[in-house]
């Protein structure tokens, strides 16, 4: 059986082409260096914003930080806004661009311009339209933001695509398909693919899954580890956490391709097991495409 989201998965890596092509047309729009940045989203944008943060300021290109719209400090001072949006009609992105209009410059990155009041809120917009999403759970859009993001500080995006396409060849094994808790573990930027990969998986399976920075691991969580779970590393596994992991009986997946790559398998396990346990991936339980509520 098809899915919506399966094939969105797979449709990354044209994406995240198509975001590094783009990035001579948006450049303009995007912070100049040493702004005071912060990054903004909801669900999974917001971990994408987290990412995006963490590579501008590792890149040496100025504070940036991340922030869930919902939580965003108004007395904090910033040079510019960030926005994450695939539908441009979320309640709490579009409160936070009219409470900061005329205050702060702001730049939405959105994957729907039809009747959306983000494009009409935000001062510039960068189209991210070709990346849009028909499943309610969201993949390719954040992951191609991330990818603009990435092409911008100056990674090696050709690379990240090519693992890509990769990953998406690699069988999964049913011990990982099977596996009843899954933590992902990641460090720097990569914390964020982390907490996006466990998302997933409760997302499209209602599975139980966890996600921490790679060294705090040890430090309480681990005591979840046991035959028939997974560890699943989104960074260079830490010297001796390899050992550690595996004296619980779990299993440690060890990320050898790029970070990105190795989420779109993440992605994929998370669509193999809503299969397994009978579920649709594009229907998951609770959740709407956009969340809307009434402004206070």
């Amino acid at each position: 059986m098809a899915f919506l989201t399966d094939d969105e998965i797979h449709s990354q890596p044209d994406c995240w082409q198509q975001a590094a092509e783009l990035l001579h047309e948006v450049r303009g729009l995007l912070p100049v260096d040493g702004e005071r940045v912060a990054f903004v989203g909801t669900g999974t944008a917001w971990f994408m914003a987290q990412a995006m943060a963490a590579v501008r300021e590792g890149a040496g290109m100025g504070e940036s930080d991340a922030y869930v719209a919902s939580e965003f400090p108004r007395r904090r001072r910033y040079d510019r806004i960030v926005v994450l949006t695939r539908s441009g009609v979320t309640t709490d992105i579009n409160r936070l661009l009219r409470d900061v209009r005329g205050q702060v410059p702001t730049l939405a990155l959105l994957g729907n311009f039809e009747d959306a009041p983000t494009a009409e809120l935000a001062d510039a917009v960068i189209d991210l339209s070709f990346a849009d999403e028909a499943s309610v759970v969201q993949t390719r859009f954040a992951t191609t933001a991330l990818a603009l993001a990435r092409a911008w500080v100056g990674h090696d995006l050709d690379r990240v695509v090519t693992e890509a396409r990769d990953a998406l060849q690699v069988r999964l094994t049913d011990e990982e398909v099977d596996a009843e808790q899954v933590t992902y573990l990641g460090r720097a930027w990569t914390v964020a693919l982390a907490h996006e990969a466990a998302l997933k998986l409760r997302q499209c399976s209602q599975s139980w899954s966890e996600s921490y920075q790679s060294m705090e691991y040890r430090h309480g969580p681990i005591a979840v580890a046991e035959p028939g779970r997974l560890v699943w590393m989104l960074c260079p596994t830490p010297y001796g956490l390899a050992e550690r992991i595996r004296q619980t009986g779990a299993t440690l997946i060890e990320c050898h391709r790029d970070p990105m790559a190795e989420l779109i398998l993440t992605q994929r396990l998370a669509v193999g097991r809503a299969m397994k346990l009978g579920l649709s991936p594009d229907v998951p339980r609770n959740l709407a495409r956009a969340i809307q509520h009434d402004d206070d």
